[in-house]
């Protein structure tokens, strides 16, 4: 029984019953997303200033 179930797994064409794939389409940011991106944006430039003035000291 087994055997005859591995038979017609194996012969059953599985990736014809699979959908196709849809690109999904892009999006345009947000205001919010883009004022988001530049705290971010400040915030990295402010620890990399602040790296900066730590290790200049040493």
């Amino acid at each position: 029984m087994q055997k005859l179930m591995i038979i017609l797994a194996s012969l059953l064409p599985s990736a014809t019953l699979a959908d196709a794939f849809d690109r999904p389409i892009p999006q345009p940011q947000s205001a919010t997303a883009e004022l988001l991106f530049l705290v971010a944006s400040l915030a990295l430039i402010a620890a990399l200033v602040a790296v900066h003035l730590l290790v200049r000291r040493r």
